[in-house]
């Protein structure tokens, strides 16, 4: 079968699944529950699309495709900025009842985070392995925060940790309709940008050096895809929470189901998987499960499950 005819298959599977979550059960009220379904169908859709097309870049450029851009400590920055604000201003301040100042404080917070650290690191002419380094730099700065996080969580009032513990898992229930639209425009912007370069991530996918002699601006093509990566994960981390694992899933099964090295093909094949996932997910969550469970707990668990198969898969081939 063709790449175009699954990415066909796809886009009639995302469509479907769109249309039944819509639709649904609606009972005549359209006027209220038709606006109420489809901003949370918006919200999944720019979730889902943000974090495949984050995932699958970042996994060119570290070469590696069991790690995606929560690695960087994005969202545990985002559950530390959190829990700081609840502890230290209370559960009452503008910063977390009005839902728009929270998104733009948390988007700037992860933006300007994921800055100073890319600045530092592609500044330091010492480092051989830039791209490395800097996932291990991550990785002790996202545990760094983690700590913190879970230090202030043991002492915070058990009243305010209920609401801190809303913001630790990824929920389409309650999005509000001026976010969505504001993170769209934003995503939007971004994919325009980056899809300016996409070509480049073909060949980035040979290497540093073959890149570097086919006529790549490497460390450029570099820097502008990891902030565009770290750009929309902040805007779906603070738009409905982090999902750890989401882009793991669609990136590798876009790797498995479609089999080819263009990126074009694999981007739009991961993010109409991530509708498929997210929009029928939802779907369940709400008609079997009757909201018994979220949606970013029943995702952690099969990523989880689907990391470890990844590892012993990556060890037997080696």
């Amino acid at each position: 079968m063709r790449n175009s005819t699954k990415l066909f298959i796809l886009l009639g599977l995302s469509i479907i699944f769109v249309g039944v979550y819509l639709f649904q059960g609606l009972n005549g009220s359209y006027d209220y529950a038709l606006p109420r379904r489809g901003i949370k169908v918006l919200a999944m859709v720019i979730t889902g699309c943000a974090i495949a097309y984050s995932t699958v870049i970042f996994q060119t450029i570290t070469h590696n495709r069991i790690l995606t851009p929560s690695i960087m400590g994005l969202d545990a920055l985002y559950l530390l900025l959190q829990t700081v604000l609840i502890f230290f201003l209370g559960s009452d301040h503008i910063t977390i009842v009005n839902k728009q100042v929270n998104f733009i404080l948390s988007v700037m917070a992860m933006i300007i985070f994921a800055l100073l650290l890319y600045r530092f690191l592609f500044n330091n002419s010492k480092v051989n392995q830039p791209i490395y380094f800097l996932l291990l730099i991550g990785i002790i700065v996202g545990t760094f925060f983690s700590s913190i996080s879970t230090f202030l969580q043991v002492l915070i009032d058990p009243n305010e940790f209920s609401i801190v513990q809303d913001r630790m898992f990824a929920s389409f229930n309650n999005v509000s309709t001026d976010l969505v639209w504001l993170a769209l425009i934003i995503t939007a912007i971004v994919f325009l940008i980056g899809w300016r370069s996409i070509h480049f991530l073909d060949v980035l996918s040979l290497g540093r050096e073959t890149a570097i002699n086919l006529g790549v601006p490497y460390e450029s093509i570099v820097k502008k895809m990891l902030v565009i990566s770290a750009v929309l994960i902040a805007i779906s981390t603070a738009l409905v929470g982090p999902i750890t694992f989401f882009g793991l899933i669609v990136a590798n099964l876009s790797y498995q189901f479609f089999k080819s090295y263009r990126h074009s093909i694999l981007i739009t094949g991961a993010m109409l998987m991530s509708i498929v996932a997210l929009v029928g997910g939802q779907w369940v969550v709400e008609r079997i499960f009757t909201f018994s469970t979220t949606l970013s707990v029943i995702i952690n668990f099969i990523g989880g499950v689907y990391f470890i198969y990844l590892l012993l898969k990556e060890s037997k081939s080696t």
